[in-house]
């Protein structure tokens, strides 16, 4: 039987999840930040170097975490067949797709989760994710525990939100704030009015077809403002942002003329 998946019950269960931005690629990184207590854990292949065998490394790190143990949810490059089946045959049980714009693109991101003849994921004999095929019930159970999450992050993409969510096999909705203002025309801009708007709805229609709606949202206080809209899986932070911030503020502590305490002890 294939291992469950809490984080795809929890979010049938309407339960929040609180998720972190993995972006440094690393799986010392990984494991380090998997012990922190989140929910989950984004590894990201869209805006980061990771290729498959790195993430490969990064669902072990965080496997091997015996404290934290949250649930990896591996964001691919793109909505491609190919590139899906070979992160799912590693072991990944939940997928993040970017730029599904409508329910076709949605409806071949659920036929690259299944097997024939519900889908077109190709069969993989001795891979991690059947336990190198010492689980040979794999084929048949795996679907139940597999979880699709889609992005729409263009305002084009927000028009079709119902469409895309009665597609049968999409598990949540991610909506990405920085794509959809540039696309709305204010780029680099996510919390412009018009977005915040733009967003505050996409959530609330999300959660109103019992689909799951999520989000990255790094300031606390909107991030709390999305969850009591709703949005059930939401990153509150990155890993790489986490590093610089802290790392900036080390460095100008000690700049000539600097005031204020610097912990000294680690």
């Amino acid at each position: 039987m294939p291992q469950k998946n809490p984080f795809k019950h929890a979010l049938a269960a309407g339960q929040a999840q609180i998720g972190l931005w993995c972006t440094l690629a690393s799986p010392y990184a990984a494991e380090l930040v998997a012990g922190s207590g989140f929910d989950w854990l984004l590894l990201d292949m869209e805006h980061t170097p990771a290729d498959v065998p790195l993430v490969l490394q990064q669902l072990q790190a965080v496997a091997a975490e015996p404290l934290g143990r949250p649930h990896p949810v591996v964001r691919a490059a793109w909505n491609d067949p190919v590139l899906i089946k070979r992160i799912l045959d590693i072991g990944a049980q939940t997928l993040l797709l970017p730029f599904v714009q409508n329910a076709q693109e949605a409806c071949a991101a659920v036929a690259a989760m299944r097997y024939a003849p519900r889908g077109l994921r190709g069969m993989g004999g001795t891979m991690r994710a059947s336990h190198y095929g010492r689980d040979t019930n794999y084929v048949q159970d795996a679907e139940s525990e597999l979880c699709l999450l889609v992005q729409v992050e263009t305002a084009e993409a927000l028009t079709h939100i119902e469409a895309i969510a009665a597609v049968e096999g999409v598990d949540g909705i991610f909506i990405g704030p920085a794509d959809l203002s540039a696309s709305m025309g204010y780029p680099g801009n996510a919390g412009h009015p018009a977005v915040r708007a733009a967003i505050d709805d996409a959530i609330r229609r999300i959660r109103a077809t019992g689909k799951a709606p999520g989000i990255l949202m790094v300031d606390e206080a909107r991030a709390r403002e999305c969850l009591a809209l709703g949005a059930q899986f939401v990153a509150v932070g990155m890993d790489m942002m986490l590093l610089r911030d802290a790392a900036d503020g080390l460095a100008a502590a000690f700049r000539p003329g600097a005031r204020g305490a610097v912990r000294t002890t680690y």
